[in-house]
């Protein structure tokens, strides 16, 4: 069987690393210097998808079929002429946050997910993308605004492993959308959110999720870590009930949950939007085993003294009972039991920006 592998996206570099006895240890890295916003493994292929952001020379794609050795330049999805942010903006790439597949039986079937706020969508395995418009011109968007972003922009995809017509998006700031018909309408699925910053905190669209993941097992579970707190759904994504407490799991960036039990979800938060450091400068990680109902916190290997740590929203993934997040000091852990307990398996990496297992 292959070795379990963790692909660390960071500000300056992909970092690979593979599982050695009990640990991890670094096997490769590539893109040396050039910020790696995300990175997507397919597994109908082999492919590896590397997200660039050059800052300078704008957004490229990166993808090899030797897990890292060699990489090959694809060309980067374009706004198409004419399109508009608002009435005075002219849409440009300006970011690439997130890529998914579709399910098994979509060969070739990709989704890129953009700033601002365009979904792409590519059925040649990335050789070309165009630009799903049944969304783009949804009525709602071009109130979309930027969240962490100066505009607005696509940071989750989830394909139903049951349906592959039925997808679902997360957009910062509008909210989640899903469509049932393959992508012909979109509809808001932001009843139960609450955003706190607008005039209307239960507006329908406006919310800010900053991540949005779904159970393997049940797809009708969803989960998000909200600018404003944290919320699950179990009746996939028509109702939101909000699972903040006032304690400790309160705000964040990223969130997972349990691929065979959807009640069980792990966060790791900061103090507050406007404060966004480790609560007490303590690291630590909160899960439920009840939907939201009650929280636990685990610190065990975990820095608990002067830490100014923060996590980002794509940095934090589970396979199994394992877990991995990386955080902006560029610290690695991992836990092998559910995350009661956590070992440092990387430092001094570059400020870290997405975490995923293969």
């Amino acid at each position: 069987m292959p070795e379990k592998k963790l692909y660390v996206g960071t500000r300056k570099g992909l970092f690979i690393f593979e599982r050695n006895g009990a640990g991890y240890r670094l096997k490769r890295s590539s893109h040396l210097g050039i910020p790696v916003q995300n990175t997507l493994f397919d597994e109908r292929t082999g492919r590896l998808w590397a997200l660039l952001d050059h800052g300078h020379w704008g957004q490229k794609l990166s993808r090899s079929t030797d897990d890292g050795k060699t990489w090959e330049e694809i060309e980067s999805p374009k706004y198409p002429d004419g399109e508009m942010v608002n009435d005075d903006t002219a849409a440009t790439m300006r970011l690439i946050w997130v890529a998914a597949t579709g399910s098994n039986d979509q060969p070739g079937r990709i989704y890129l997910g953009t700033e601002p706020g365009g979904l792409f969508r590519s059925d040649n395995d990335g050789e070309s993308f165009e630009l799903v418009r049944s969304l783009w011109e949804h009525p709602t968007r071009k109130g979309w605004f930027g969240g962490g972003r100066d505009q607005a922009a696509i940071h989750s995809i989830l394909v139903d492993p049951r349906n592959h017509d039925r997808v679902l998006v997360g957009v910062s700031c509008a909210g989640v959308f899903e469509t049932t018909d393959a992508g012909k309408t979109w509809a808001a699925r932001n009843k139960g959110l609450r955003a706190d910053f607008l005039p209307d905190p239960a507006s329908e669209v406006g919310q800010d999720p900053h991540v949005v993941v779904a159970a393997k097992s049940d797809f009708d579970t969803l989960w998000q870590q909200n600018h404003c707190g944290i919320f699950v759904s179990q009746d996939g994504g028509m109702n939101w009930a909000d699972v903040t407490t006032d304690g400790t799991a309160n705000f964040g960036f990223a969130i997972a949950v349990h691929e065979e039990r959807p009640q069980t979800a792990w966060v790791v938060p900061a103090v507050s939007d406007e404060c966004r450091i480790a609560v007490d400068g303590k690291m630590v990680v909160c899960r439920t085993d009840d939907y939201g109902k009650t929280w636990t916190e685990h610190r065990k290997g975990l820095p608990q003294k002067d830490c100014y740590d923060v996590t980002f929203r794509h940095a934090l993934d589970i396979n199994g009972d394992e877990l991995a997040f990386g955080t902006t000091t560029g610290n690695l852990f991992v836990s092998a039991d559910g995350g009661e307990s956590w070992e440092g398996q990387g430092n001094y990496l570059p400020p870290v920006y997405s975490v995923h297992f293969h």
